[in-house]
């Protein structure tokens, strides 16, 4: 049965808690049962207990009988894994884009500093969840400049491990932000210029500053 908004209810549960694990409200090391989801969503435990297998399958919740589940944290292996796979996408995209004529990366350019816009503005506002939206978007633009489907295919599977990532490093602290901003400065002043090299060299440096604010090293 589907409720007025035309989902059902074991799909609202499964939106419900998967968004409240993303955005941190539920961090990793959480224990949450069916009875507390099933009360706040105002609906019966069958369609949380579904939710929170289908959760279970994508890595984001461990299920515990009788007990509940446990928000799973983001391993440093996972973290390790998905830097790696970034970098690997991202520094061919850039490079293929430094190869292109110089109009074809001025549009790119152009929309890139668009996202660059949004968050010196959500960063003036202290929006933490539109600066890291456009992070996402900014990064996006680069593989999408590719113009390779499976590439960016594989980079959208990375998304919900990434927004964990992305939030868990901007709550490290006020200057966390804005070296964001400056490294992605940086990586369009080397794109503006063509420079294939020093494009990944700063796409590196941002990475290896997103591991080290995620990790501590």
């Amino acid at each position: 049965m589907t409720g007025i908004s035309g989902l059902s209810a074991k799909e609202r549960a499964y939106r419900d808690t998967k968004a409240r694990i993303l955005d941190g409200s539920l961090p990793g090391g959480d224990l949450i049962t069916e009875g507390q989801v099933a009360d706040t969503l105002a609906m019966s435990r069958t369609p949380v207990r579904e939710a929170f297998l289908r959760l279970e399958a994508e890595g984001l919740l461990r299920l515990f009988p009788k007990r509940g589940a446990l928000v799973v944290a983001v391993s440093p292996s996972e973290v390790e894994a998905v830097l790696e796979a970034r970098e690997l996408v991202e520094g061919h995209a850039l490079t293929k884009l430094c190869a292109a004529p110089e109009e074809d990366r001025a549009v790119v350019g152009g929309a890139l500093h668009a996202v660059l816009d949004i968050q010196r503005a959500a960063l003036a506002a202290e929006d933490e969840q539109a600066f890291a939206e456009a992070d996402r978007r900014f990064h996006i633009t680069l593989v999408e400049s590719a113009h390779n489907p499976i590439l960016l295919e594989l980079y959208a599977s990375l998304r919900d491990r990434q927004l964990r990532m992305n939030l868990g490093s901007l709550e490290k602290g006020p200057t966390r932000p804005r070296a964001i901003l400056a490294q992605h400065e940086a990586i369009v002043d080397a794109l503006g210029v063509g420079d294939a090299d020093e494009a990944r060299i700063r796409l590196r440096v941002h990475l290896d500053a997103t591991r080290v604010s995620v990790l501590g090293r």
